[in-house]
């Protein structure tokens, strides 16, 4: 991965190619993104950048032997950590890791590098079951940091969404966070730094990935995926700037119709003052068959208030609703009260976070249900 084949965050790209240069490098680095939007990428490209024996105007040749290991990701000083689970795709009895799934991660992370974290645990074979990156995982990262580099280079070890490490496995990294050996990198990638271990966050330098104009999701998806053009032009215009949920509505729109044939239902009866059909569209909600489809719901609900907050302040335009999806979003925006766009997404993502930490999906979405229906 190259800089040149990313686009977007060129001031991130100029960035992280100065600090290679001036080899001014930040031992723990944080990329914060909107899911999907490319931080994996740039990391990639930054690794490759560093380790490149012929870079010149502020990119990687992408042709020495050391691009070649890395784009291919079997770079020997380049390391993955991830959230895991028990699942299909290994023993039984082995205990589930990252190194134990390392090949379906390659596969996935140079198909997609743009990849969700459901379309992770699908790739893992462990969908329907939360991952988490466990203290093994940490024993893990303190066993190869021990070693020297079998390059002679930097090592970086990437950490992938380090919101999903516990407690246990923070504390034990804690140290070697704050004082790695020489040439040593942590290469942390996170949707939500606010649940980070603070311990941990507070050690990172920390660069913001931004979301793509839809010009360059578009241009993405037609070179590097083989979108058409009338194709890529659409999904682009309701990906939120995220080349991840682009591919992912282009890949699942069965899932994403029976989101919003669902939604439209629970809204419309909460309208039309049903309290009855609210609260059994909640449990078809809570019937969904994994926690993480439940909690993809919520995400995907939350996204729709967004689109009915900017038709309602005449920003359609800029709502990323389809021509289909917008007279529903503008019927909605017509009929509810000027405060229950805040107070609905607020209900949409603490719903989310219970159903994290294993709340009764049941008692959720019928709160959820009652509280649309109050603030409608």
């Amino acid at each position: 991965m190259r800089f040149a084949d990313i686009k977007g965050n060129d001031e991130i790209k100029r960035v992280l190619a100065g600090m290679a240069d001036s080899g001014r490098i930040p031992h723990a680095m944080l990329f914060y993104e909107n899911e999907g939007c490319g931080a994996l990428p740039l990391l990639l490209a930054f690794y490759q950048y560093l380790c490149c024996t012929d870079r010149h105007d502020g990119d990687s040749c992408g042709k020495c032997p050391s691009c070649s290991k890395v784009s291919r990701l079997i770079h020997p000083d380049l390391h993955f950590v991830y959230p895991v689970n028990s699942g299909s795709k290994i023993s039984s009895s082995a205990k589930p890791s990252s190194e134990s799934y390392l090949p379906y991660w390659r596969e996935l992370c140079i198909s997609n590098p743009y990849f969700l974290e459901s379309e992770l645990y699908n790739a893992l074979g462990i969908e329907g079951k939360s991952g988490n990156i466990a203290v093994s995982e940490a024993k893990f990262i303190l066993d190869k940091l021990s070693l020297t580099s079998v390059q002679d280079g930097y090592k970086a070890v990437v950490v992938w969404l380090p919101e999903k490490m516990n407690a246990e496995s923070g504390n034990k990294l804690l140290k070697i966070v704050e004082e790695p050996p020489e040439n040593t990198l942590f290469l942390f990638v996170t949707h939500a730094p606010e649940k980070m271990l603070q311990t941990i966050f507070s050690r990172c330098q920390s660069l913001r990935v931004l979301p793509a104009r839809k010009d360059e999701v578009a241009s993405v998806l037609e070179g590097q995926f083989s979108i058409s053009p009338e194709q890529a032009s659409v999904y682009a215009g309701i990906s939120g700037g995220s080349v991840g949920v682009a591919l992912n509505h282009l890949g699942e729109r069965e899932e994403y119709n029976e989101f919003l044939d669902l939604f439209s239902d629970f809204i419309g009866a909460a309208m039309g003052k049903d309290l009855m059909s609210a609260l059994e569209a909640a449990e078809t909600m809570a019937a969904l068959d994994s926690r993480e489809k439940q909690k993809a719901f919520c995400n995907f609900a939350g996204d729709c208030i967004r689109k009915i907050f900017m038709v309602k302040s005449n920003m359609a335009q800029i709502s990323n609703a389809t021509e289909q999806e917008l007279p529903f979003f503008a019927k909605v925006a017509g009929h509810c009260r000027d405060t229950f766009c805040e107070k609905a997404l607020g209900c949409f993502d603490n719903a989310a976070q219970l159903i994290e930490r294993n709340v009764n999906p049941k008692i959720v979405f019928c709160d959820l249900a009652d509280r649309i229906f109050i603030y409608i």
